[in-house]
């Protein structure tokens, strides 16, 4: 038989196209013959991947010269012996049948359905891995000799019988072959792992069966044949090689860099086309994951538990193994064990939480770990909830952080440790939205209480152990006093309540507030009453009430608080009030505390100002701007009722004769979902006629 000179797999262009490709995948389809030996490839493509790392060629106009006393990359050999027995041997047999069918002039594709022929009984993976250790053999052998041809004799000396030294001498002719070379290598090694991670999809997860995967099992085949093809030509790219002389090397076909170019550019798209279809099934295998975790999550909230560990670990996952939690005290991580056995407080909220929340609330918390009392026995562990279909940029993160240093009890180390089926229980079970909520679970891990953000405002760690019955219990105690309404807010209104009259007034017309506050001077004078007063302005306090404490504060109108958050809070705190009232089934037809805190939050919604007027704990009125202005101007006419009754209820008479038929109260509710607006107008009466309010959706933007 004679040998040609030159081996050449030359490929029909028409093949590279999408039906062309498809077809030829059909081809080595028909020859997949499974035997059912199944092994992990895995292990072998990464000894080919570490053998073409080292044996391609460096940097530019230079072949590679490797010291392996010097090279101390770990080699991935040692689980490789119980596999080589069985690989080695078709391996080997691959190597020859190429060597053998280019050497005779066979074309790239007989070729490869050969090769095809060789491999049928084996997996798809197993197919494409064998054919590339196949060409690894014989490219690292080439490159073993070049690498070593200038210090080495054994491999001069084989250098020498396969005609090498010559091509050696034209490196700069040499290497933009290896260049192309090493493309195509590279194409090749990604879109086999590709394949390999397609074979370690979890079963449990996904099917065959499946869209996502069927799709991706279809075009599997085609892949394994243009790698396959693609080793054949790569070979047949390294034999011309050895039996080329430096003349031939310098006038080379360009057709040979066109087709390894081609087979690159295909085996990249048929990549492209399958990572992506790779990430469709892993989207579909993370939902699934997610719906199981979920329905684990709801057991898991439904059984009965010694303690509360298991419940921790599941709302908070560790998946590097380490502490999950930021201790904001010691600041420092450490693990959900600290919590074991003790009531603890989850704060979920997005990163948008207001600043003068988490002020409150810390406030809060600081003062019972001041005690000692059994209300302080209890943990918050912050929660935050963030988008997860947008990058958790540096923006995000220094957001997290800043809120997070700003935090005395635990929080979560990264927002990330949150897994995406808790997200969905926080959502779908305890109804989180947009509003802070915090969710009490007990030392053995029961949810207590989905929300008790209220209880926290009205009475603090005095609401421990913050569940239902307790906030019953709570209620039942109370009547509605000064005490009730402000007391939180500012430590002096207690020791005023002993004997002085209390005025606490508010709005933002400051004529108003000058006119008011001089005639309730005045009165008290005339009534010889010592009188206290404190401005509480809106329910969201912005740059006008801010000009406003300022002015209070320089002409020394009245007393003012003193963080312009606390005024927030009075009236985040009536708010609790009426969401804790109306969540145990009182109206403004049956309870006297109800009418009373949306009395005051008609106030605010006020455009003028108003004011509250008590004096002990059972004595107190109040009146919209204009009513409460007009009484105190017009003291004389109750004046001697004032020294038969008492001040504030002699006050509260008048006020009560002023009134007339006509009115317009205004109510705002915050936090009321969009599905409960239509029902609003049957729990909410107006404060003074008793009649059903009108319901009106409002849209704000406050930027002052």
């Amino acid at each position: 038989m004679e040998l040609s000179s030159g081996f050449h797999a030359r490929s029909d262009p028409h093949v590279f196209s999408s039906s062309g490709g498809k077809a030829m995948g059909k081809l080595i389809e028909a020859t997949h013959e499974f035997a059912g030996f199944d092994i992990s490839m895995k292990p072998v493509l990464d000894v080919v991947e570490d053998i073409f790392q080292r044996a391609t060629p460096a940097a530019p106009g230079a072949l590679k010269q490797v010291d392996d006393a010097t090279d101390e990359r770990a080699l991935p050999y040692s689980n490789l012996d119980e596999f080589m027995d069985i690989l080695s041997v078709t391996i080997n047999r691959i190597s020859c049948e190429i060597t053998y069918r280019l050497s005779v002039g066979e074309d790239a594709h007989s070729t490869t359905l050969a090769v095809a022929q060789i491999v049928k009984g084996y997996s798809w993976d197993a197919k494409i891995v064998l054919a590339l250790a196949a060409f690894a053999m014989t490219y690292g052998e080439l490159l073993l000799v070049i690498q070593l041809y200038a210090t080495n004799p054994l491999a001069k000396g084989v250098a020498l019988l396969k005609q090498l030294p010559e091509v050696l001498a034209r490196a700069d002719l040499l290497k933009p072959k290896f260049d192309t070379l090493a493309n195509l290598i590279h194409a090749m090694l990604v879109v086999a792992k590709c394949i390999i991670e397609f074979k370690e999809l979890p079963s449990k997860y996904i099917s065959p069966q499946d869209p996502e995967l069927s799709s991706a099992n279809a075009d599997i085949p085609a892949a394994v044949y243009w790698t396959i093809r693609s080793t054949v030509v790569c070979s047949s790219q390294i034999m011309n090689l050895i039996n080329t002389g430096h003349e031939s090397l310098a006038s080379a076909s360009s057709a040979d860099s066109w087709e390894l170019s081609s087979l690159t550019h295909n085996i990249n798209s048929i990549h492209d086309d399958l990572v992506e279809k790779l990430n469709h099934c892993r989207k579909l295998i993370n939902e699934r994951k997610d719906v199981e975790a979920f329905q684990t999550l709801v057991r898991l909230f439904d059984a009965t538990h010694i303690d509360n560990i298991k419940i921790l670990k599941a709302l908070v996952y560790s998946k590097d193994g380490q502490p999950p939690l930021w201790d904001g005290t010691t600041k420092r991580r450490v693990s959900v064990e600290l919590l074991r056995r003790k009531s603890v407080m989850l704060l979920i909220s997005d990163l948008e939480i207001p600043d003068k929340e988490v002020l409150i609330l810390e406030q809060i918390y600081s003062d019972s770990r001041g005690q000692t009392r059994v209300e302080s026995q209890y943990d918050v562990i912050w929660i935050p909830i963030v988008d997860r279909s947008t990058p958790f940029d540096d923006t995000k993160r220094k957001q997290f952080e800043s809120i997070q240093a700003t935090m005395p009890w635990y929080s979560v180390v990264h927002p990330s440790v949150i897994q995406p089926a808790v997200v969905r229980y926080i959502k779908e079970v305890w109804g989180f939205s947009k509003k802070p909520l915090l969710v009490v679970l007990d030392p053995q891990g029961k949810v207590v209480n989905h929300n008790a953000m209220h209880m926290m405002f009205i009475w603090g760690s005095l609401a421990y152990p913050f569940t239902k019955l307790r906030e019953e219990a709570l209620w039942k105690d109370e009547t509605w006093r000064i005490e009730l309404l402000a007391d939180s807010i500012d430590p002096n209104i207690i020791n005023w309540a002993k004997g002085k009259v209390i005025c606490l007034y508010g709005g933002e017309d400051m004529d108003w507030i000058r006119k008011f506050t001089t005639t309730a001077k005045a009165v008290a004078r005339a009534a010889n009453i010592k009188l206290e007063m404190l401005y509480l302005g809106k329910s969201n306090p912005r740059e006008n009430v801010r000009r406003n404490m300022t002015t209070i504060q320089l002409e020394n109108i009245s007393h003012t608080l003193s963080d312009i958050s606390l005024i927030w809070f009075f009236w985040a705190r009536l708010e609790s009030m009426w969401h804790s009232r109306a969540q145990h089934g009182v109206t403004v037809q049956n309870d006297l505390i109800m009418q009373e805190i949306l009395t005051m939050l008609g106030f605010d919604g006020s455009d003028r100002g108003w004011a509250v007027i008590s004096r002990g704990s059972d004595e107190l009125t109040r009146a919209k701007a204009d009513t409460a202005l007009k009484s105190l101007e017009e003291y004389a006419a109750w004046a001697t009722a004032s020294a038969e009754k008492g001040f504030v209820p002699a006050l509260n008479d008048y006020i009560k004769s002023l009134q007339t038929e006509h009115h317009c109260n205004r109510l705002i509710l915050p936090g009321i979902s969009a599905a409960a607006i239509g029902s609003i107008n049957e729990r909410v009466a107006c404060v003074d006629c008793g009649k059903p309010m009108e319901v009106l959706l409002m849209l704000r933007c406050c930027t002052d």
